[in-house]
């Protein structure tokens, strides 16, 4: 498995806000299907204000580069994630090519030097 962060911004309106949230609540199960089919088993998106960060678990033969765009390789997918775009913001500081801005990790309890003595 493997885990990965994202970050972009909301349109910065309360109503807007509130229908991406709604929309969230009741997400069409043909893009939650597609969403498996290229290897993420678990998305979780949490929001502040404006800003949504996106955790993700995946397989072990998932890259982002290669997998996130395959999604919308299908057509109802392509559709939802426009109409996500619209109330979405690309983050300033992402890469040019990147809408969800990938996270470098910077903390991790389970790195080797963490871990309580004798492995406890």
């Amino acid at each position: 498995m493997k885990s990965y962060a994202l970050t972009l911004q909301l349109v910065d309106d309360p109503d807007v806000i509130a229908e991406y949230e709604r929309q969230h609540q009741a997400v069409w199960p043909g893009v939650l299907a597609r969403i498996r089919e290229v290897g993420i088993t678990r998305m979780q998106i949490f929001r502040l204000g404006t800003q949504l960060v996106m955790y993700i678990d995946t397989t072990d033969e998932f890259d982002p580069a290669r997998d996130f765009p395959r999604v919308n390789d299908d057509p109802e997918s392509k559709r939802w994630n426009e109409w996500m775009a619209t109330m979405q913001r690309k983050d300033p500081r992402g890469k040019a090519e990147e809408w969800w801005s990938l996270m470098p990790l910077c903390f991790d309890t389970e790195w080797p030097q963490h871990q309580p003595p004798g492995g406890q």
